[in-house]
C-alpha cells in the first residue's frame, strides 16, 4: 500500500512537470495537420523537424526541473508518510523523461499525418515491455519502487526509439533526417501560438490536480493508495477520451487547411458522439467490476473501499469529459486554442481550487474531494457547448 501510495502521489507531480510538453506536442500536431491539408511539403518538413527540436529542448529542461523541484513539491503535497519512496521513484523517472517527451512529439506527428495506428502499436509494445520488466524487477529481483521507475524509463525509451526509427525510414514528406532537426523560426512561432495556450492549460490543470492530490493525501496512506489504484484504472476512460480529442484536432486541422469547414463541423459531432457512447459503455463495465478491479492493486479492504468510492464519483460522468474535450479538440484544430483553454482552465482549475479551499473543509469525508471532478466536468461541458453554438 505504501508503494502504491508513493506512485500515486508522484503521478500528480509528474503530470504537472510534463504537461507543458504535451501542450507543445498538441500545437505541433495542429500545424503539421494544417500543412498536410494544404499539401505544403516544405511546411510539413520544417514543422516536423522544428517540433522534434522543441521536444529535445523541453526534455532537457524538464529533466532538470523534475530532479530539482520534486522533493520540495512532494513536501508541500503532504507526502511525508511515503516521502523516501516518492523521491526515489521521481528521480529515477525524470532521468528518462526526455524519452516520454520525444515519443509524445513523434506520436503527435504520426497522428497529424493520419498514421495513429503506428503510434498506438509502439505504445502497446512499450506498455507490454513495461509490464514484463515490472514483473522481473519487482517480485523477482526485489528492486521495489526503483524497479518500477526503471521499467518505465526503459519502456519510454523503447517507444521513442521505435517512433523515431519509423519516421527516419518512411518515404513521405514528413520523413525525419536527424541532421536537419533544428528550429525554423516562422514555424516555431506558429507552433508556439497554438501550443502555448494548450501547454498553459495542461500545466495549470495539473497544478490544480496536485492540490486535489494533496487533499487526498490528508486522509492518510490508505486513501492515497486507494486513489492511486483507481487512477491506474482511470486510463481506460481518460486515455480514449483524449485520443478522440486529438483525432478531432488532426481531422479539423487537415480539413481547415483544405478549406472544408463543413467536414470540420461533421467531425466535431462524430467525435463527441463516439466519446459519449464509449464512456457510457466502459464506465458501466468498470462499475460492475469495481471491487475486483481495485483488488488487483491491493488486498487491504480500506484501500479497496477508497478506490471503489472514487469509481462511483468518476465512471458514471466521464461522458461529460468526452463532450468537453471532443469539442475543444475540434476547435484547436482550426487554430483557435485560446477559447477552449479559457473554458477548461475555469472549469478544471479555477473551480476546483475554489471547491478545495472553500467546500472540502466542511465535508468530513473524502467524498468532498471526489465530487469536485464530475461537477467540474459538467461546468466545462456546458461552457464548451455554449461556445460552439455561438
Amino acid at each position: 500500500s505504501e508503494a502504491l501510495a508513493a506512485v500515486g502521489s508522484s503521478s500528480s507531480l509528474i503530470m504537472l512537470l510534463i504537461s507543458f510538453s504535451m501542450g507543445a506536442a498538441a500545437g505541433a500536431g495542429v500545424i503539421v495537420s494544417q500543412f498536410i491539408g494544404a499539401q505544403n511539403k516544405k511546411g510539413i518538413h520544417e514543422s516536423v523537424h522544428t517540433a522534434l527540436a522543441i521536444a529535445l529542448i523541453l526534455g532537457v529542461v524538464l529533466t532538470a526541473a523534475g530532479l530539482i523541484l520534486s522533493p520540495q513539491i512532494l513536501r508541500w503535497m503532504g507526502t511525508e508518510e511515503v516521502m523516501p519512496q516518492s523521491i526515489t521513484y521521481l528521480r529515477l523517472y525524470f532521468a528518462g523523461v526526455i524519452f516520454s517527451i520525444l515519443y509524445n512529439m513523434a506520436s503527435g506527428i504520426l497522428n497529424a499525418v493520419g498514421n495513429s495506428k503506428r503510434a498506438l502499436l509502439y505504445l502497446a509494445i512499450a506498455s507490454f515491455t513495461n509490464i514484463i520488466l515490472d514483473l522481473l524487477f519487482i517480485p523477482v529481483l526485489k528492486m521495489g519502487i526503483a524497479g518500477a521507475a526503471i521499467a518505465t524509463d526503459i519502456s519510454q525509451l523503447l517507444s521513442a526509439v521505435l517512433c523515431m526509427l519509423y519516421l527516419m525510414r518512411v518515404n513521405e514528406s514528413y520523413k525525419v533526417v536527424l541532421r536537419k532537426i533544428r528550429i525554423h523560426k516562422t514555424v516555431a512561432i506558429r507552433i508556439i501560438q497554438v501550443g502555448v495556450p494548450t501547454a498553459i492549460q495542461n500545466t495549470v490543470i495539473s497544478f490544480a490536480n496536485v492540490l486535489v492530490q494533496a487533499s487526498v493525501n490528508s486522509y492518510g496512506a490508505l486513501a492515497m493508495a486507494g486513489f492511486a489504484a483507481y487512477i491506474k484504472i482511470d486510463g481506460f476512460n481518460i486515455l480514449p477520451v483524449m485520443s478522440f480529442s486529438m483525432a478531432a484536432t488532426t481531422f479539423s486541422g487537415q480539413n481547415y487547411g483544405a478549406g472544408n469547414m463543413e467536414r470540420v463541423r461533421k467531425g466535431m459531432r462524430v467525435t463527441v458522439a463516439m466519446g459519449v457512447i464509449y464512456c457510457i459503455c466502459v464506465g458501466s463495465i468498470l462499475l460492475l467490476f469495481a471491487h475486483p478491479l481495485i483488488g488487483i492493486f491491493s488486498k487491504d479492504p480500506t484501500v479497496i473501499e477508497f478506490g471503489v468510492r472514487a469509481m462511483l464519483y468518476f465512471c458514471p460522468f466521464y461522458f461529460l469529459l468526452a463532450i468537453m474535450h471532443g469539442l475543444a479538440g475540434a476547435i484547436r484544430g482550426i487554430g483557435k486554442s485560446v477559447p477552449p483553454m479559457v473554458i477548461i482552465l475555469f472549469s478544471l482549475c479555477v473551480y476546483r481550487v475554489i471547491w478545495i479551499r472553500l467546500a472540502v473543509p466542511h465535508i468530513p469525508t473524502i467524498d468532498g474531494v471526489y465530487m469536485v471532478y464530475p461537477i467540474s466536468w459538467l461546468i466545462g461541458a456546458i461552457l464548451m457547448i455554449v461556445y460552439t453554438k455561438t
